[in-house]
């Protein structure tokens, strides 16, 4: 959301620009089906013994599958005798249970596809000889491996058991509730002809109390419709909500759920002392300014929970597109109890079964998908700025950069490219040559970014509005039949329908580079390969909407209310641009396509990043766990703009800002258009000084982030691995959410985000050595974990390597990502106390989809010490990751290709050298240097200092072996005696 002076006299509704107004957005005191659930869950203790769930399986019901690991059943309420629910408990081949409930035969259909978005694929049922069924009185239970599911038939609960301790439990503390469709009842006034006033009072004093009250309360609060400010909000389908309570017995720790602006280890909403009063809430909204410590909304929801413990890990996703609110507390110290409440759907619920948190990612990858494996330049520095005014501002913005020696990779136009904020069609006084302008950019190995919204400006001079309005794929009102109309930047706009099968083929043909077969259809002309896609405001966001998105009762394709979907609608406009973008050219290409809103599975398409967060310290700290909470729930390709989009950092903010920004998956700096220009060139020294040198970081570790991303890519593992992650049974790490490693690299990250800080204070969580990255001084652990305090001038980044880590990095700096392809390695072999090292370097062309075919490098690095009666040797070796005839595995978890040592990506980079090797931890100077059996008389370095396999602290002995005459393509050994 971007508010400009020059534009508020535009608009019929806009937002102030100083601050959040967050009476715009509700609480859940303020939303009719969140105060009922909360209430019912309030209603639950109070009533003690005597509360009980309605929902009871019918036995007789129960039908286990002769072919599949799977039953169903009839589940009855005797809120509703008449009404008729079945449910489904399936089984799949990854340990993965599924628990399905829906309304059968109801007046109207439940929305039940947001699965079908979210899921790459349906997933498999494990072999029905691989489950063992069990039927008794009250239950029925699937056994396999060490997992029991238990379904209790009166009341209805679902649980999991693993290894004999009871894991997960749907519906325990008995909140579960699915309100049925049904037709609305006109309210008869009271008579009052013969009695008067008095004795119709009476009548309604006298009036029987409603049998669902005990559970369902004696207010129908809001059923049929209900007021937000000046909107209302008409409910033709009537109350649908749906409540469930999960509990996870023994964890007590809980983490995803984003996009929120709070800590990673979710603090409670409810119960005694709750950090916040308001339950979590999942709906998209264009929140800018957002509160730095909040359950707010923000602009993505993804619905999926890790609910973790010393002893296991599981989670829980919960297929559900509507508006969710989720409470969370902790019954008893040990465990946590969350209690979700959705406004329409079907009970559609995942159970991760894990029992580590790596397990856990990749049970989810393979129902929602793995990141994909972006464009090797899209890990780089972008530069962006609401706005860059001109063609001519563009080019000056590039000379600077480099005349003052900065990387780039990418420059972005907002919304002020366009005519009238028709996107497509440029500003022709100000843009007069987009083409010949991208070219220049291009020119030195760069790429731009523009933005497309989702919002079209309804005038009949724009083609793009023009043809959708003639396929009629445009979002209508609450009648179904006239288009929907609202406003945003381009004034009186109106939406496409994404969930249209029709709007697919015509928006792709948008971005096509050349005419397709039908020549007269309008396709963006002034666009090149090297334009890459911003989707912005794709909530949506509607200035004069209610909560500043789009009416509920709004209807897309297929007869569904906006209120069904609306999570989900950001990530349909997002993956119709990505393919676009992919299939553009005569050869597709991975795409680059930045979304603010997203859904699970958005991880399969492109970028997002935090939103319109402010140019503050405490945003720029929130910023971390915002990024990592993304990750966790498979998010892993996001970042938050540095230096915050509203207001003017100081210089010492903003050098600690691109501290930060270099070390989140995706790097870029954006500000808003009433901001003061502070693009890194136009910093006085030292500022710009130590903002170059950390630019310049960033990529000379991009074969890190790149081999990470391939990793995230093939696994789902995520990106940035908070302590919980890596060390699983550490519980004074569960909450740490301000430090972080990358990957498998070994790199631990402490950024600084406090004013004025010179040192700052850095848990390590085991026995084990860590390497200052700059300095190669020697830090120890210890097994009971150890906070250690750590110098942190404005110029220095608290960064580590972990013994037992090599490093591979690039050192000469350049202009662009691009112009490094070529550019020699070192390796930092980080010894651990056991003097072991190892590491991975993926490279492949980063921008095809080659890699699929098997069209790459994928080096293994080992280093290991042995010890004999006369002298000490440690190799270093570097072998393939794949072998010749294996199949490569690609971001959908399939294999594609077969891999060929001497493929044709790895015979472009044959020449592409080791030129140095670092060697942190030896115990004593080496008396023998061997390259591939010849001993090397010369050409390395010893400094003395402490050893890997010590007590001490302080620098560590550095080997440095320059110019060895290895090819970073080979098979090759390095042995070192001593």
């Amino acid at each position: 959301m971007r508010i400009a002076t020059s534009v508020l006299l535009l608009l019929p509704l806009a937002h102030p620009l100083l601050a959040l107004k967050a009476h715009d957005f509700k609480t859940c005191s303020q939303s009719a089906f969140c105060r009922r659930g909360r209430a019912l869950a309030e209603r639950a203790p109070t009533a003690g013994s005597s509360w009980h769930s309605p929902y009871t399986i019918v036995p007789s019901s129960v039908a286990l599958s002769s072919s599949a690991s799977s039953f169903t059943s009839s589940v009855k309420s005797e809120l509703y005798p008449d009404i008729n629910f079945e449910l489904e408990v399936r089984i799949h081949e990854d340990g993965v249970v599924r628990v399905r409930m829906d309304e059968v035969k109801g007046l109207r259909k439940r929305y039940d596809e947001a699965s079908s978005w979210a899921l790459v694929r349906e997933p498999s049922l494990k072999n029905v000889k691989d489950v063992k069924w069990v039927k008794g009185k009250n239950e029925v239970k699937g056994v396999y491996d060490d997992v029991e599911v238990r379904v209790q038939y009166q009341p209805l609960k679902v649980s999991l058991w693993k290894g004999g301790r009871e894991e997960v439990v749907l519906n325990g503390k008995e909140l579960l509730h699915m309100e049925h469709f049904r037709v609305k009842e006109e309210k008869k006034e009271p008579e009052t002809a013969e009695g008067g006033a008095e004795q119709a009072e009476q009548a309604v004093l006298q009036a029987p109390a409603r049998p669902t009250a005990w559970f369902e309360g004696e207010e129908e609060d809001g059923l049929w419709a209900e007021s937000f400010s000046t909107w209302t909000d008409q409910k033709p389908k009537g109350p649908e909500s749906l409540s469930l309570d999960i509990h996870f017995p023994g964890h007590a720790n809980v983490y995803g759920i984003p996009q929120h602006a709070s800590p990673l280890s979710l603090p409670t909403t409810t119960g005694p002392s709750p950090h916040y009063t308001d339950p979590y809430r999942l709906y998209n909204l264009d929140v800018f300014e957002y509160l730095a410590d909040s359950p707010m909304s923000l602009y993505g929801s993804i619905p999926f929970l890790h609910a973790h413990s010393a002893e296991s890990t599981v989670g829980i996703f919960n297929a559900i597109a509507s508006e969710t609110w989720i409470d969370v507390s902790h019954p008893t110290e040990d465990s946590t109890l969350t209690h979700w409440v959705s406004e329409s759907g079907i009970l559609d619920v995942f159970l991760l079964p894990g029992p580590t948190p790596e397990d856990v990612f990749k049970q989810y990858a393979r129902l929602t998908g793995t990141s994909a494996m972006p464009a090797h330049w899209a890990l780089g520095y972008h530069q962006c700025r609401w706005n860059y005014i001109s063609s001519e501002d563009v080019r000056s913005v590039q000379k600077r950069f480099d005349e003052d020696d900065f990387p780039l990779d990418v420059l972005w136009l907002d919304i002020e490219y366009s005519e009238e904020h028709k996107y497509f069609i440029w500003d022709a006084k100000n843009f007069p040559d987009p083409v010949a302008m991208v070219n220049d950019v291009a020119a030195l190995g760069r790429k731009m970014v523009v933005i497309v919204d989702p919002h079209l400006k309804r005038v009949s001079t724009y083609p793009v509005y023009e043809k959708a309005k003639e396929l009629d794929v445009l979002v209508k009102g609450r009648d179904g039949k006239e288009e929907y109309e609202g406003w945003c930047w381009s004034g009186s706009s109106a939406w496409v329908d994404f969930f249209h099968p029709g709007s697919w083929d015509w928006w792709k043909s948008l971005f096509r580079l050349t005419d397709g077969k039908d020549k007269d259809s309008w396709r963006w002309v002034d666009s090149t390969e090297n334009v890459h896609i911003w989707n912005d405001m794709n909530e949506p966001s509607v200035f004069n909407g209610p909560e500043i998105t789009m009416p509920k009762d709004n209807v897309h394709y297929g007869g569904w209310e906006h209120r069904d979907i609306h999570n989900i609608n950001g990530m349909l406009f997002q993956n119709l641009t990505s393919q676009a973008i992919t299939t553009r050219g005569s050869t597709p290409k991975r795409p680059f396509v930045l979304s603010r809103s997203f859904y699970a599975g958005s991880q399969r398409l492109s970028a997002i990043w935090t939103g319109d967060n402010m140019g503050s310290w405490e945003h720029m700290a929130v910023g971390i766990p915002m990024v990592l909470s993304n990750g966790i729930a498979g998010m892993t390709f996001a970042g938050a703009d540095v230096g915050g989009f509203f207001g003017n950092p100081d210089p010492e903010m903003l050098v600690r800002w691109y501290q930060v920004g270099i070390f989140a998956p995706f790097f870029r700096a954006h500000a808003h258009i009433d901001t003061k220009r502070r693009e890194p060139y136009l910093l006085e020294e030292p500022h710009k000084s130590i903002v170059r040198d950390v630019i310049r970081l960033r990529y000379s570790l991009l074969s890190v982030w790149y081999t990470s991303f391939r990793r995230a890519n093939a696994d789902g593992v995520p990106i940035l691995r908070p302590h919980w992650v890596m060390f699983p049974k550490d519980k004074k790490g569960f909450a740490i959410d301000d430090q972080y490693f990358i990957g498998d690299s070994g790199l631990l990250v402490k950024p600084v985000t406090k004013p004025g800080a010179t040192e700052t204070q850095v848990y390590i969580p085991e026995d084990q050595v860590y390497y200052d990255y700059f300095t190669y001084n020697a830090y120890r652990g210890s097994a009971a974990g150890k906070t250690i305090t750590v110098s942190s001038p404005l110029e220095k980044i608290p960064l580590f390597i972990r013994g037992g880590s090599i490093v591979p990095t690039r050192a000469r700096p350049r202009r662009s990502s691009p112009l490094m392809k070529k550019d020699p390695f070192t390796l930092t072999v980080a010894l651990s106390q056991a003097e072991l090292a190892t590491g991975e370097l993926y490279l492949d062309d980063g921008e095809s989809f080659d890699h699929q075919k098997g069209d790459l490098v994928w080096r293994k690095f080992d280093a290991w010490t042995l010890k004999a009666a006369k002298r000490t040797r440690m190799t270093l070796k570097s072998s393939d990751m794949t072998k010749s005839g294996q199949t490569v595995v690609d971001g959908s978890l399939v294999a594609p290709g077969a891999y060929r040592a001497d493929n044709a990506y790895a015979k472009s980079v044959q020449s592409v050298r080791v030129e140095k090797l670092v060697i942190l931890g030896l115990p004593k100077k080496p008396t023998t240097v061997i390259v591939q059996g010849v001993a090397q008389k010369e050409g390395w370095t010893w400094e003395g200092g402490v050893a890997a396999d010590g007590k001490k602290e302080g620098g560590a002995s550095v080997l440095v072996i320059k110019n060895p005459n290895l090819k970073i393509v080979d098979d090759w050994l390095v042995e070192v005696e001593f």
